[in-house]
This record gives C-alpha cells, sequence and structure tokens, in this order.
C-alpha cells in the first residue's frame, strides 16, 4: 500500500471512529421507542434541516448524479431541477402539517402508524402494506449507499488489496449497522448534521479547486475538447445531449418527476415530524432549502468540472467514480494535501452513511413499532416488556434489512444510480400520494388509501423488473420513468376509491379541521 494510500485509510479511519462515538454516546440516552425512533420530538432547525437533507442526498449525490452528467453533459441536470423543486414542495407544504397532524392523530411515531390513526384503522391492513413496502423498497435504497462505499473503496484500495469491492461492503454495513442499533434516531440525526456539514463543504471546494487549476492557462470549452468532448457547445446545453440530439420530452419529464418522490420518502418526512416546534420548523425549511440549491448545483458542476480534468477518460462502467478520482488528482503530491483530499473523501462517506443510517431506522420502526407493537402485541402494547421487546426486534430488523442489502450489493457492476432509481419510484408512487391526501383532502378514506398504496407499489414493480416488452421492461422499452406513472395511478385510484366508499366518521372530519388551530 502506498503512503498517500495510508494517509487517506487514516482519515477514514478517524472519520469512522467518530460515527460509532456518537453512536455510542446516545445508546445512554435511549430509554424508549420515542426517543430511538423520534429522539423524543426535540429536534433543532439546524440539526432537523441538515438531517433531512443529508439522509434525501445518498450516495448518488456525490457518485450517480456527477457520473451522469460526466458522461452525459448537462441534459442531465433536469434530475437536479426536478429535486430541488420537490424539495422546496415538500419543506413547505408537508413539513408544518405532518408535524401538527402527528400529534394529533395519536401521537403517531411512524409513517405507518399515522396512517392507521388517521384513517381509524381497526385491522391494521394499513399498518402492515406499509411496513411491507418499506421493508421491500429500503432493502434495494440501503443496497445503493453498501454500493457506493464499496466502490469508494474499491476505486481507492483496489490495486494493493485483493478483493477491496467485497471489503468495503463489509466495512460499510458493519459501520453503519453498529451505530444506527446503538443510538438510534438521535446518533443518526446528530451524525447526519456533522456528515451533511461535511458532503456540503466537500462538494464545493473540490470542483471550485480544480476549475481554478484547469482554467489557469486555458479555457474550459479547451479542456473539454482535449477530454474527447466533440462539442463543449452541445455538451453544456441544457437541451442538447453530448452526440448533438435533442434531449427528449420523456426524459426532461422523467427526470422533473424525480420530485414527486419526496412526498413519499419516510426517512426523510419522519424528520419533519420530530421537529421541536413551529419556530424550529420555518428554520429548517430555510436552511434545507439553501443547502438542496448549493448542493445539487455543486454536484451537477462536479460532473462539467471532472470531464475536462481527469485523465484517463471514464466510462460508462466507472463514470460513478468522477468525484473520487477528481479528489485523488487534485488532492496529490504531499502529505498535508492527501490527507485534506482523504477528508473530503469522507464526504463521500457522509453521503453514504447518512441515507443508510436513516434507511435502516425507518425499517426498524415499521417492523417494531407497526407490526410487533400494533399488530402482534396490540392487546398489551403499552407494557414495560413489550417496549423492550420491541426495542429487540427493531434491531434485529435493522440486521436483516442490512444483511439483504448486503446481497443485493454484492455485484460490483451494480450502478448507484439505478438502484435508488428504482427505490425512489417504490416509494414516491406508494407513499406520495397518499402523504397528500391524507393532510389535505378530508374525504380521502381507508379503503382509498389502502389501493393507492398498493397500486403504487405494484405499479413500479411491473414497469421496473418485469420484461413484458419483447423481453424488456417497459420502462426500457419506453424511456418514461416509472415513478410517473406510479404517482398518476396511485393518485386517481386513491381519489376514486374514496369517493365511492364510506364517507370518513364525523371525529375524523372534526380531527382534519382542528389541525389549523393545533399549535407546536
Amino acid at each position: 500500500m502506498s503512503s498517500d494510500q495510508v494517509i487517506t485509510l487514516v482519515a477514514f479511519v478517524f472519520y469512522l471512529v467518530l460515527m460509532v462515538a456518537i453512536g455510542v454516546f446516545y445508546s445512554k440516552r435511549t430509554k424508549n421507542n420515542e426517543d430511538y425512533f423520534l429522539g423524543g420530538r426535540n429536534l433543532g432547525g439546524w440539526t432537523a434541516a441538515l438531517s433531512a437533507q443529508a439522509s434525501d442526498m445518498s450516495g448518488w449525490l456525490l457518485m450517480g448524479l456527477p457520473g451522469a452528467v460526466y458522461l452525459a453533459g448537462t441534459g442531465e441536470v433536469w434530475i437536479a431541477i426536478g429535486l430541488l423543486i420537490g424539495t422546496i414542495l415538500n419543506w413547505f407544504l408537508v413539513s408544518s402539517r405532518l408535524r401538527k397532524y402527528t400529534i394529533v392523530a395519536g401521537n403517531s411515531l411512524t409513517i405507518p402508524s399515522f396512517f392507521e390513526n388517521r384513517y381509524r384503522d381497526k385491522s391494521g391492513i394499513i399498518k402492515i402494506i406499509s411496513a411491507v413496502i418499506i421493508a421491500i423498497f429500503f432493502a434495494v435504497y440501503t443496497a445503493s449507499a453498501f454500493s457506493s462505499g464499496a466502490k469508494l473503496f474499491e476505486t481507492l484500495f483496489g490495486n494493493s488489496i485483493d478483493n477491496a469491492y467485497l471489503i468495503g461492503l463489509i466495512i460499510a454495513a458493519v459501520v453503519i449497522l453498529v451505530y444506527t442499533m446503538l443510538g438510534g434516531f438521535k446518533a443518526v440525526c446528530t451524525t447526519d448534521f456533522i456528515q451533511g456539514m461535511l458532503m456540503l463543504v466537500a462538494i464545493l471546494a473540490v470542483p471550485i479547486v480544480a476549475y481554478t487549476i484547469m482554467t489557469w492557462d486555458t479555457g474550459f470549452a479547451t479542456s473539454l475538447t482535449k477530454n474527447g468532448v466533440a462539442s463543449p457547445e452541445n455538451y453544456l446545453h441544457f437541451l442538447k445531449n453530448d452526440d448533438g440530439s435533442n434531449v427528449s420530452a420523456i426524459s426532461i419529464i422523467s427526470n422533473l418527476a424525480w420530485g414527486l418522490g419526496y412526498f413519499g420518502m419516510p426517512h426523510i418526512i419522519i424528520r419533519f415530524m420530530a421537529i421541536k416546534n413551529e419556530t424550529e420548523v420555518k428554520k429548517s425549511r430555510k436552511i434545507a432549502i439553501v443547502w438542496c440549491v448549493l448542493s445539487l448545483a455543486a454536484a451537477c458542476f462536479v460532473g462539467i468540472v471532472a470531464r475536462g480534468y481527469l485523465t484517463p477518460q471514464l466510462d460508462d462502467v466507472t463514470k460513478e467514480t468522477a468525484f473520487i478520482r477528481l479528489i485523488q488528482q487534485v488532492f496529490s503530491g504531499n502529505g498535508v494535501l492527501v490527507f485534506i483530499g482523504g477528508i473530503f473523501l469522507c464526504g463521500i462517506l457522509a453521503a453514504i452513511m447518512s441515507t443508510a443510517d436513516s434507511q435502516l431506522l425507518v425499517t426498524s420502526s415499521a417492523i417494531s413499532e407497526d407490526i410487533f407493537k400494533g399488530v402482534i402485541k396490540r392487546k398489551d402494547r403499552s407494557s414495560n416488556s413489550t417496549e423492550k421487546s420491541a426495542l429487540m426486534v427493531g434491531r434485529i430488523a435493522v440486521v436483516v434489512v442490512a444483511v439483504i442489502a448486503f446481497v443485493i450489493a454484492l455485484d460490483p457492476e451494480s450502478s448507484v444510480m439505478e438502484l435508488v432509481k428504482d427505490a425512489w419510484a417504490g416509494f414516491g408512487a406508494a407513499f406520495g400520494p397518499v402523504v397528500l391526501l391524507a393532510l389535505f383532502w378530508k374525504r380521502s378514506t381507508l379503503a382509498g388509501a389502502v389501493a393507492g398504496m398498493a397500486t403504487g407499489a405494484l405499479t413500479v414493480i411491473v414497469w421496473d423488473y418485469l420484461p413484458l416488452v419483447n423481453g424488456m421492461t417497459i420502462y426500457k422499452a419506453s424511456g418514461l420513468y416509472s415513478l410517473v406513472v406510479g404517482f398518476a395511478l396511485a393518485l386517481v385510484i386513491n381519489v376514486v376509491i374514496s369517493l365511492i366508499s364510506k364517507k370518513p366518521s364525523q371525529d375524523m372530519i372534526d380531527e382534519f379541521d382542528s389541525i389549523k388551530n393545533v399549535e407546536i
């Protein structure tokens, strides 16, 4: 192993030890499920904002998105635009009202329990369906984070360590598991705050330094041309592909539709439920939107700068390592620079870990709070023994989902962007319409919510996974993102079934109307 690799490894070890130490610290302060899953509903504005955004922007922000822009040009930035619009709408439409409604609706600790309380579901069916959807799609989503960590380790140490991808995969899974299981929500949010700041510094600083070096004595377009970009004008055009063809309407619609996913992301909207009060909600909203603007713009800039800076060029298999290689090439030459580069590489670790820990925690809450306490131990859910058992069940669930995610991520050629895309569509289509209608339409019913949720999830599975068109999936054949179709169908089915089913009870309507007068 070279001296540069040793220095980078030291930076990694320091960072990972710090994350585990935070988990140990908060493990002593976790006494019950509300502490473990919502941190006692006591998050401040900065922590809530950066935790929400860091858990949102996983390894795809620093690997998947820059890789897509690197290869195809700025025609790929429509994803970032869609995500920014979705972030803004989520914070303005959902955050405050969900925080209030979950308090009024039986002090709901999880999204499935909010659905159950909102719709007065005595059967537990909506909890069960929600928990199953969470377990399925978070296994895929967590796999993307594990894969990102493994690719990071392989890129950095693959020439010195045999089976570097597998070793990186094991390290990523173990560290994330340890501090998630120990400290719960508060540990996750505290580490997410640190990781959110580190991600932002890394993604802003690295491309600016690289661009300055690259354009010191030459033009940026010249650098692109030297690295194989035939037409820099097309490469830097929002409506053109690298080869000069127009970006299709289907591609723009599909990329903008990523914004719809926010309304249904359990690991993001659960942060809204944990914010201390309305003042902190407003503060969080401003911080989160600014963070999102900066990070998304910087991620796209990373891809563009890397295309002009990196040698040798990357292909479709290696494109997602663009940011890693950019750091390696910019911060080299002496030990101090290499160590600084190692800290910036920890920003990629931060992106990976801040999402995976949140996903595992939400999965844990769905299994322990919604299935174990809510269905299996419904009659004895408030006893001390049930509370302790639920915490144990939740931690076991974290391990099980992590193992499944680990198996999914074992393929070194798995695409981070594709794994995130599938999971994002699944949650957005299944939960997004239900959340919006539950919060803003008093006529919404249990039957409509269940039908809409099932429709959204099944549409994504059929669209993305079943080879129904000449041996191809519908997505491959059409190019249309499954979230567009799944969200629309789920919304329509929810409304139609709600209108033809029995009207909500008067106490449900009164509760709905009371939200506008609730103060937090």
